[in-house]
C-alpha cells in the first residue's frame, strides 16, 4: 500500500501539488484506510491534478470507485476504496480543516520525490 501512495503523491508533486499529506486512518474509520490530501492554486490546477493522477494511475489497474468534484475543480475527491485523494482549492481547504479533523490520524511518510 505505501508504494501505491508513494506513487500517488509522486504523480501529484509532478503536478506542483501544494502541501501533500497523507494520514492513517486505519483503525479510525471503516470507510477506507488512508486519506491523500494536497492543494493546487485554482480550479484548474486541481482538475488538472485530478484528471492526471487517474490517467496516470489507470495503467496500473487503479481506477477510481467514485469520482466528486471534477467539473467544479473546487474539491476533487477520488476514492479508490483504499485511499481516497482529495484535491483542493486551498480556501476549502482552510475551510474543511480534514487534517485537523482527523488530527488523531499518524501522518505518514509516503515517500514522494521532490
Amino acid at each position: 500500500m505505501k508504494t501505491e501512495l508513494a506513487q500517488v503523491v509522486d504523480v501529484l508533486v509532478d503536478r506542483k501539488a501544494v502541501d501533500p499529506v497523507v494520514l492513517d486512518l486505519r483503525g479510525l474509520s471503516g470507510a477506507t484506510d488512508y486519506f491523500v490530501i494536497v492543494s493546487g492554486t485554482s480550479n484548474a490546477h486541481v482538475r488538472g491534478m485530478a484528471d492526471h493522477l487517474v490517467t496516470a494511475l489507470a495503467p496500473k489497474g487503479l481506477k477510481p470507485h467514485h469520482v466528486e468534484g471534477l467539473a467544479q475543480g473546487r474539491w476533487v475527491l477520488l476514492d479508490y476504496v483504499d485511499f481516497v485523494v482529495h484535491v483542493f482549492h486551498p480556501e476549502l481547504r482552510e475551510f474543511y480543516q480534514l487534517e485537523r479533523l482527523w488530527g488523531d490520524a499518524p501522518v505518514v511518510d509516503a515517500g514522494a520525490k521532490g
